[in-house]
């Protein structure tokens, strides 16, 4: 009787044991994945910034004015660009998109809705940018 208590307890334990080393696996790997899904943000978030400069590097236009005289002057025009409410609305519709698929067991779901939503953020942080830098 002695030796089946000692066999059943020493099942427990080994039992309990297993399932703490998979608790600890789990957690690991899910640490991991979130630390995935922050380094695909932040990647996706500098990309949008390299572009952003790459559009601001092209607004500048030289234009150059020769008189008969023979004398030139030189003046830079900057174009008009985009709105802060619609880069805001741009980049928060990708970054949204992105997350919504990454997150979502529905990709193509995830995506529209994590779109609409970044797009719709990103739309008002630049719009309230926009009015503060008037």
């Amino acid at each position: 009787m002695k030796t089946l208590y000692v066999l059943v307890l020493s099942l427990v334990i080994f039992s309990c044991k297993n399932t703490n080393s998979d608790a600890v696996v789990e957690a690991k790997q899910t640490s991991i994945d979130s630390m995935k899904v922050v380094a695909e943000k932040q990647r996706i978030i500098d990309s949008m910034k390299v572009e952003a400069a790459k559009i601001e590097q092209q607004k500048e236009v030289v234009v150059v004015n020769q008189t008969a005289a023979g004398t030139t002057t030189t003046t830079t025009a900057k174009k008009k660009g985009w709105s802060g409410a619609a880069k805001g609305a741009v980049i928060g519709a990708g970054v949204g998109a992105v997350t919504g698929a990454i997150i979502s067991k529905k990709k193509g779901e995830g995506a529209i809705i994590g779109g609409l939503a970044g797009a719709g953020v990103g739309a008002g942080t630049g719009a309230i940018i926009d009015g503060k830098k008037k």
